[in-house]
């Protein structure tokens, strides 16, 4: 009789064994690739919904008098907006801030209301990124308005309205957001700098930390000294409320996901090893008889490697299909904002399937080898 067919025929005998094997590394693989594909869907709603959060760092001139900033909310002092360009040549995937926005903020007066009108420029992103835009999408010659600048003036959305000498249509709906936005009045960079006559500058650049870290680790030092060694004519101001709550939405998932992987590990090899023990056990009399045979310890030790492997396949091509599906059907349903990415992972699929039938191997060594050690002698005297 082959060493298969002897598997084969020993896992028909012993069902319930052969099943409580089946059913625990069918359960391991699914947690492992489910939690895997949960982890890359929740790396990409953390990344996105902290990007939504808003900017957390604010690059302003040197010369401004921060008790002003903190009162006006914007810098009276202008620079350049090549400066932007400089700082975002800059951007690779190992810097510790990204998403670059210039603005030109200032106070303005529209039919005797006092308004700010800020200027937006487009976004720039680490090289491999694209484009990608924060908050809404400002088209050239139109605007979008604060609900109160919508009150007084009486626009709504599709309305023309004058800024200055400059007509522009009104792009969005105002809807109250309790915050300055209300009378706010948004518009491109360029058609900031033209109702304003100051062309070419801008007196902030808005931008995100990709540093992740809390207060008390101190990313304000790190994020000056990297930014000041590109910029030194600007200061950085971080908004620590906002990045913090960013940090540590971060951390706090990277910890369930550190976690996840070595506990069912464990698990798996422990539960593993005790059914091969028991199967050692209940197999005694058996492993008597093959050894009085002339059969060698390698012969039977395959029997027992054999066995956890095949089923360890088998579990393995079980678990892929049962992990990926449960993550494509209910995934949508947690993570939302990024639902059209989550996908199947192929390549971890034929990993585990690879994997799983080694592991299984190696968590039955022990037992293996004690099956191999018995003397068949006492073994059947015992029997």
């Amino acid at each position: 009789m082959s060493v298969w067919s002897h598997i084969l025929r020993e896992m028909g005998f012993r069902k319930l064994n052969a099943l409580f094997l089946l059913l625990g590394l069918a359960l391991a693989v699914t947690v492992v690739i489910a939690s895997q594909l949960l982890a890359e869907a929740d790396e990409r709603e953390t990344r996105r919904v902290t990007r939504d959060m808003g900017f957390n760092l604010r690059l302003i001139p040197v010369k401004t008098d921060l008790g002003q900033f903190y009162r006006d909310g914007f810098s009276r002092h202008a620079m350049d907006v090549s400066m932007l360009d400089r700082l975002a040549t800059q951007l690779t995937n190992n810097v510790s801030f990204n998403h670059l926005v210039g603005s030109l903020r200032r106070e303005y007066t529209i039919n005797g209301q006092d308004i700010l009108l800020v200027g937006l420029s487009d976004t720039y992103v680490a090289p491999g990124q694209g484009k990608k835009k924060m908050g809404f999408e400002i088209e050239k010659g139109t605007i979008h308005i604060g609900s109160q600048v919508a009150l007084v003036q009486k626009k709504k959305k599709d309305d023309t309205m004058h800024v200055g000498v400059r007509r522009f249509a009104v792009a969005n709906d105002p809807i109250e957001t309790g915050t300055p936005d209300d009378i706010t009045i948004f518009a491109r960079l360029e058609d900031a700098q033209s109702v304003l006559g100051l062309a070419g500058k801008i007196n902030e650049i808005e931008a995100i930390d990709c540093l992740c870290l809390t207060a008390d680790q101190d990313p304000l030092a790190i994020l000056r000294k990297e930014i000041g060694g590109i910029l030194p004519e600007v200061q950085v101001v971080q908004q620590r409320t906002l990045a913090d709550a960013r940090a540590k939405q971060r951390q706090t998932r990277e910890r369930v996901n550190q976690f996840v992987l070595p506990s069912v590990l464990v698990a798996g090899a422990i539960w593993v090893a005790l059914l091969a023990v028991f199967n050692v056990r209940d197999r005694r009399q058996e492993i008597g008889i093959l050894r009085a045979l002339g059969k060698g310890g390698g012969r039977i030790a395959v029997l027992f490697l054999g066995k956890a492997a095949l089923l360890g396949l088998v579990a393995a091509l079980i678990g892929a299909a049962l992990g990926t599906w449960a993550v494509l059907e209910f995934g949508p349903s947690l993570f939302p904002v990024t639902k059209k990415a989550i996908q199947a992972n192929w390549p971890l699929a034929a990993q585990l399937i690879v994997a799983t039938p080694v592991f299984a191997a190696l968590a039955s060594f022990i037992p293996a080898m004690l099956a191999v050690s018995h003397d068949p002698a006492e073994t059947l005297r015992e029997d």
